[in-house]
């Protein structure tokens, strides 16, 4: 039986925004080693579950579908997400600021 794990993706480094990063992941555990195709160089398997990446809008979509299609599951926790400091360019040059000057 293949196993699926269910999880959210964290937001990609180049990404400013939230597009997508609410969605939840279906995706499927790969039970068999991939092989190396002698002619193209490419890696790959014979079977297309480690291709197939479903989303959903909500984790309980996510854990509905397994369950009725009977797959077994995994659920990750979210990640966290972390909360900018807000930088201000004008804070560079404020009066008395000496951490970083040498005289």
């Amino acid at each position: 039986m293949i196993k699926a794990r269910i999880f959210q993706r964290p937001r990609s480094s180049m990404q400013q925004g939230r597009a997508r990063s609410d969605d939840w992941v279906l995706d499927y555990e790969q039970n068999r080693r991939e092989v190396n195709d002698p002619l193209m160089g490419w890696w790959g398997s014979d079977t297309t579950q480690g291709q197939v990446t479903l989303r959903f809008d909500t984790q309980a979509e996510a854990e509905a579908f397994a369950t009725k299609n009977d797959i077994p599951y995994t659920v990750e926790p979210p990640p966290v997400a972390r909360q900018a400091k807000p930088k201000i360019y004008a804070d560079n040059f404020k009066y008395g600021r000496t951490e970083n000057w040498t005289h």
